[in-house]
């Protein structure tokens, strides 16, 4: 059996609290922060769905629902690392990941080779990132929210 594709994608609205921190790709930035049940980490959010659904294991949202209080401010490069471990077990090695995040701010290329390395180290396997500005265009371009869409890739952990 050959390698398997899978596509992860999520979006947090940007809040209001100056003291909550944003987090992306496990890079902490100044408030305000994404307003989620977790940490609302969009970019390794979406690089756990997109290994999931490579895996065939389902969604993010049925592995850590935002409806389980002990998951509440979670860190999600460790919800990634589960979701890693969880593609391992299942038979897969993780191929690649790469994620394509769509906001003007935080500017993404001045973190990006930290980024990479943390997602990359969780997931067990290269992750990339680029970064994307919306250019003004609706919510994004208004800088009311923040967006990623995730790629991986996943292979038969017996063909090497």
């Amino acid at each position: 059996m050959s390698g398997r594709v899978g596509m992860g994608f999520d979006v947090h609205p940007i809040g209001d609290d100056p003291t909550r921190p944003m987090v992306l790709g496990g890079v902490t930035f100044p408030g305000p922060g994404l307003v989620g049940h977790s940490d609302a980490d969009v970019i390794a959010h979406a690089c756990a769905d997109a290994l999931l659904g490579a895996a065939g294991l389902g969604d993010i949202g049925s592995h850590f629902p935002d409806t389980d209080p002990a998951l509440a401010g979670a860190d999600s490069i460790e919800l990634l690392r589960a979701v890693g471990d969880e593609v391992r077990a299942a038979g897969w090695r993780v191929g690649n990941v790469d994620c394509s995040v769509v906001c003007d701010e935080p500017k993404i290329g001045p973190s990006r080779d930290e980024m990479q390395r943390r997602l990359s180290d969780a997931a067990g396997g290269p992750v990339t990132v680029k970064g994307k500005r919306p250019e003004g265009l609706g919510s994004l371009g208004r800088n009311e929210g923040i967006a990623c869409w995730a790629v991986a890739m996943v292979e038969p952990e017996d063909e090497r």
